[in-house]
């Protein structure tokens, strides 16, 4: 017998908004329902689904879909292939649109129209909204939206999605509902093809003279440029001030990343040290104390502790993004990612692999080559994530002098080439493998627009920044959560023997694997302490600072468990310099925590790549602390 899988659908009325990318359809979206969102992925898909509710004045409430930008139905990218599936009412654990909404921008109305003439074909009550109508006018653009109402025989109203009562007109279309008057939602229609047939390309043709014809008979055929974007391109797009201005915008952005999150990282693991020493001080010195303290509480305060650093550079993301300027510095950095055969829509995942590599994969989605897309995700995890920061911390602070060198912090400098030795390796693997694939040789011109300069705006910044927090702390949290209670069992069981000398971790399950692992890396000068922290590190970066202060019995002067201050000391005393080094080049390459694996698993969609990305990331991290050890003991760093 055949068997039939069947998908529930979520019941109620389905409004789906559909337009271009950078059209303001999410601005709308977040205008119309607000903080009633929740974000989820497509069922057998990792596209982020995006819903909300939008009150009617009835009291009834309708499900408001943002589906991804599209250009028009025949999909190249993952994004575009769900969208079209929704549309067409083919996507599993999801109804078929009651009515769409397909958001126009009002200052590029050629490209929009072309997928409203398409859209219009699906035979679903359609609203068109043209949205930035001030744009349009300050531009002199004069859209007379009755008259192109009655040219393409579908309602027409103005929207500026940016201001507060800019729906105003939407709302009323909806709260009207003439559209539910339809006698019966129209059958799903045929999935469209990858790529265009011929026949589909004549319609394609037929499509952009029927826009012009339009254009032409509303005298809105004549492109007016707009003159301060323009401007402003004339040097963010300059071929040397361009780059110079990108440097600056990074630059300033990963210092406000480190330097504005001090505060709220410090009341994070104050908080955390607080209900620690109260969890100690109230219950008996049973096991499931330590559970909670050493399991739970310390986990959650190791996944806590870096959300400061992770909200601030999605925050700057989203300014980029909605300011306008992220396209602009992806076409910048596309001639220097065309060189290891990436394109320049490979920098923003790779930007947001600094903050954690798992946004970063999610990132590569709106890649539209599956093998560029593959490649930036193999590459992702090289990218210096906060995570990596304590431990660098540590080890510079143990191994570094404090000294200057013409006249720069020597700390700093080592804390900057460790950034650039990550970015250098990902660009090389990415080298090798344009090397050794056909496809990563071809030439691939980067086509992509390049919207207009806008403000953002504190909503839709306030929405996205939400959002950013519950995916992370959902996606990652849960699963640092559950490693750190293993890893805990794993250092906690079996008990030392009575009358046993040293570290009673020494005598556990995590001991006996580091004086296993000791064999494979000694090569390198790592102890089995160092090979215990390696294996904690696999859950989370920071973990291996606990590790390394529990199997060392460091414990800080004021008995709060902080115990990173001491430890430096300790490790400067027992360690080589060589030795030192050595783990800070293995923290370079080193696989990530299992959360980004699994996001990677998800993404590509089994397990070879991330069988692909430990096996390579462990041949370098293991080959660069093998020199790095091997140098500086030649240099005079060993003991």
């Amino acid at each position: 017998m055949r068997e039939q899988r069947v998908h529930m659908v979520p019941r109620g009325t389905l409004v789906a908004l559909v337009g271009n990318p950078n059209c303001g359809k999410t601005a709308l979206f977040n205008r119309l329902t607000g903080s009633r969102q929740k974000v989820a992925n497509y069922a057998g898909a990792t596209v982020e689904k995006k819903e909300g509710q939008l009150s009617q004045p009835d009291g009834r409430a309708l499900r408001v879909l943002d589906l991804p930008g599209i250009y028009s139905l025949y999909p190249r990218s993952e994004d575009e292939r769900v969208a079209c599936a929704v549309l067409t009412g083919h996507s599993a654990g999801e109804k078929r649109p009651d009515a769409l909404v397909c958001v126009v921008d009002a200052t590029n109305l050629r490209r929009g129209l072309r997928l409203v003439l398409a859209v219009q074909r699906l035979g679903l009550p359609c609203l068109v909204v043209l949205n930035m109508a001030d744009l349009a006018e300050r531009r002199g653009l004069k859209i007379d939206a009755a008259a192109l109402s009655a040219q393409l025989g579908l309602p027409v109203v103005r929207s500026v999605a940016v201001q507060s009562g800019g729906d105003a007109e939407v709302r009323a279309w909806l709260a009207a509902e003439p559209w539910r008057q339809a006698s019966a939602l129209p059958a799903a229609a045929d999935l469209p093809p990858a790529a265009a047939s011929a026949a589909d390309h004549g319609r394609i043709e037929a499509d952009h003279a029927q826009v012009q014809a339009l254009l032409q008979r509303l005298g809105l055929d004549s492109l007016v440029p707009d003159v301060w974007s323009d401007r402003i391109d004339r040097v963010v797009l300059h071929p040397v001030w361009g780059p110079l201005i990108l440097l600056a915008v990074l630059f300033l952005m990963f210092q406000a990343v480190f330097a504005w999150a001090n505060g709220p990282m410090d009341m994070i693991k104050a908080g955390t040290e607080a209900l620690q020493a109260q969890a100690l001080a109230a219950w008996p010195e049973v096991w499931w104390r330590d559970l909670l303290v050493q399991g739970l509480l310390a986990g959650m305060g190791g996944v806590l502790v870096f959300l400061p650093q992770i909200l601030i550079l999605f925050f700057f993301i989203l300014l980029l993004e909605e300011s306008g300027y992220l396209p602009r510095a992806a076409f910048l950095l596309d001639r220097i990612m065309g060189g290891v055969g990436l394109s320049g829509r490979s920098f923003i995942p790779l930007l947001s692999s600094f903050a954690c590599a798992v946004p970063g994969i999610l990132a590569t989605r709106t890649i539209a080559n599956r093998r560029d897309r593959m490649v930036t995700i193999l590459i992702a995890p090289l990218m210096t994530c906060s995570a990596r920061l304590p431990v660098y911390a540590l080890l510079i602070g143990a191994f570094v002098p404090a000294g200057h060198w013409w006249g720069l912090q020597l700390q700093g400098l080592v804390l900057l080439g460790l950034y650039l030795a990550g970015i250098a390796g990902g660009m090389g693997v990415a080298w090798l493998l344009k090397q050794f694939t056909a496809s990563g040789r071809q030439a691939r011109p980067l086509m992509m627009e390049l919207p207009s300069y806008h403000w953002p705006t504190l909503r839709g910044l306030a929405i996205g920044l939400w959002q950013r927090a519950q995916i992370f702390l959902q996606r990652v949290g849960s699963v640092i959560l559950l490693l750190t209670i293993a890893l805990w069992w794993l250092a906690s069981y079996p008990q030392a023997p009575a009358g046993a000398l040293g570290p009673a971790i020494e005598h556990s399950y995590a001991g006996q694997i580091g004086h296993a692992l000791q064999i494979v890396f000694a090569p390198l000068g790592f102890n089995w302490q160092i090979s215990v922290a390696l294996l904690t590190g696999m859950a989370a970066r920071e973990v291996a600072i606990g590790a390394l202060a529990t199997v060392y019995a460091v414990v800080a002067a004021d008995g709060s468990g902080a115990a990173a201050g001491a430890l430096a000391p300790v490790l400067a005393s027992q360690w080589s310099l060589a030795t030192g080094m050595a783990l800070l080049a293995w923290y370079i390459f080193a696989p990530q925590c299992l959360s980004t694996l699994a996001a990677i698993h998800r993404e590509s969609g089994g397990w070879k790549l991330p069988a692909l990305t430990v096996l390579y990331q462990l041949a370098l991290a293991y080959g660069a602390a093998f020199l790095a050890f091997r140098l500086f003991s030649a240099w005079g760093g060993s003991t």
